[in-house]
């Protein structure tokens, strides 16, 4: 097989790809940040983690505008915007989560739940764009919040993190019920996972 076979499917890239790829890496590289700081304990690593998911929120919001810019938006775009989503607003800050301590078992009940959500989230809303535009080319609301609002979870992490209260500091404590153990700041993104995939939410899109 030639080289250039190798890299057909990235030569069909538009620029708009090229964001949505920055905000899938800046999204693992959170999660990198997350296992490495349980490795080692460097709270620089960690807060630079978190400091990944605004740089993947950024992308996230250009890739959308350079598509509707250059008018190449594609079904390609969408997809590879949606996976991108999932790792740095989904997995991502349910990983930052677990190493600030939300590492119960009823946690991880949460923590999954709320991965579960975005995936939901972001399924309906690809399956449903086309009516929610109303025969435009830009969608006019979102049914429950976007999954990207999960940064505001990151941003209440970051703070907790900059103050020392994470891991058995963590805000809010420790509760036994049953045999696992629950932190009720993990309830933060039960919430946020609820909103997501609630159908009487409308937010507007900008």
């Amino acid at each position: 097989m030639s080289r250039s076979r190798h890299f057909s499917m990235l030569r069909d890239f538009q620029l708009a790809d090229w964001f949505t790829l920055g905000n899938a890496f800046c999204g693992t590289g959170a999660v990198f940040a997350a296992m490495r700081y349980l490795q080692d304990g460097d709270l620089r690593v960690l807060l630079a983690g978190m400091g990944m998911i605004p740089l993947a929120f950024v992308f996230d919001a250009l890739d959308g505008r350079i598509a509707r810019w250059r008018k190449v938006a594609s079904t390609l775009g969408r997809e590879l915007d949606s996976l991108a989503d999932v790792i740095s607003f989904g997995v991502a800050p349910a990983a930052l989560a677990y190493a600030c301590g939300m590492q119960g078992g009823w946690d991880w009940i949460v923590l999954s739940g709320f991965v579960c959500c975005g995936v939901s989230r972001l399924a309906r809303y690809n399956v449903t764009a086309e009516t929610l535009s109303q025969g435009s080319d830009k969608v006019k609301y979102f049914e429950g919040t976007p999954i990207p609002s999960s940064l505001l979870l990151v941003i209440v992490l970051a703070i907790a993190a900059w103050q020392g209260r994470i891991g058995d500091a963590l805000w809010l404590g420790e509760l036994q019920l049953g045999p696992w153990q629950l932190h009720p700041f993990v309830l933060l993104f039960a919430a946020s996972g609820a909103m997501m995939v609630s159908k009487t939410l409308r937010i507007p899109k900008l």
